[in-house]
């Protein structure tokens, strides 16, 4: 119907009252001016200015269309305002699919510093099963899923982003809890409450092969798929419980945590996945965020 160009014209000239100023403020000379301002009103099918040959004035159609005209050019800079911001990373939106045990401590870290660096990025969290935020990927649902066990599937990208040691978790009134120095040969034939295979197979095939390979045999009571539930049960003095470190940020009455000496190899681990082709140019530096929050917690040796 019109351009914005044309907009521009009508509202410099609206705001001057004066073709030949407003020539000048659009860096352009009085004949173009005069040209799109009659051909706006032609468009239109109203007059916007009286003329005479010693001032110019807006008529009513000129006073109204003159507030929608400036609300029009506005809403055009901000949007191109938002393009430039988006193209640069400094906009736009983020989805982040994550296993519960990733909001202990890195994830809180990492957003914190996102939020602080691209403040103008809206980042949404959904908590989500590894299965599901494979799902998720494909789907392009999300865009950064933090699992605990790598996925070497082809389209996606997957990187290791810190290994943690487990720590033993005991009933308060547990001998172990009080122990100084617990050893794993301690845990022979106390209860203990395994990670169930379906729910964090790759924590249960972890802490089966220890035992199985050490010859220590723990009577497992329960199998459970979250750490939470697992703490709870330990709380309530039902077992005892191998669980990330980062778990321990997780406060109960009656459990303690207590360092517990294991082989090389057996740890925890968080891995970040994402699609290769994602173009979201906000993508890189949430990704280094949450980089950061990993060796703040686990500095590099």
């Amino acid at each position: 119907m019109f351009e914005l160009s044309q907009l521009r014209c009508f509202t410099t000239l609206a705001a001057e009252l004066n073709f030949r100023r407003a020539a000048e403020r659009l860096n352009m000379t009085q004949p173009p001016l005069s040209r799109q301002i009659q051909l706006l009103e032609h468009q239109l099918g109203v007059t916007l200015f009286t003329r005479s040959t010693r001032s110019v004035a807006l008529t009513a159609a000129g006073r109204a269309f003159f507030v929608e005209a400036q609300a029009l050019l506005d809403q055009a800079h901000r949007a191109a305002q938002s393009a430039r911001l988006a193209a640069i990373g400094e906009s736009g939106a983020l989805n982040i699919s994550f296993v519960a045990s990733a909001v202990y401590d890195v994830l809180p870290r990492a957003i914190t510093t996102a939020k602080r660096e691209r403040p103008g990025v809206d980042i949404a969290l959904l908590e989500m099963s590894t299965f599901e935020q494979v799902q998720a990927l494909r789907a392009r649902r999300v865009d950064l899923a933090i699992v605990r066990a790598p996925l070497q599937q082809p389209g996606l990208a997957s990187e290791c982003l810190l290994r943690e040691p487990f720590v033993l978790a005991a009933p308060a009134e547990h001998p172990l809890a009080q122990h100084a120095r617990p050893t794993l040969e301690m845990l022979h034939g106390q209860p203990f409450i395994l990670y169930a295979h379906t729910a964090w197979q790759p924590f249960n095939e972890l802490h089966t092969g220890l035992f199985r390979a050490t010859g220590v045999q723990p009577e497992f009571v329960q199998a459970l798929g979250s750490t939470l539930t697992i703490l709870s049960l330990v709380n309530a003095g039902m077992g005892l419980a191998l669980v990330p470190r980062s778990a321990s940020a997780i406060r109960f009455e009656q459990v303690r945590f207590r360092d517990l000496p294991l082989p090389e190899g057996v740890c925890g681990e968080l891995h970040l996945v994402w699609r290769d082709d994602n173009d979201n140019p906000a993508l890189p530096s949430l990704i280094a965020a949450v980089r950061q929050a990993a060796r703040d917690i686990y500095p590099p040796s």
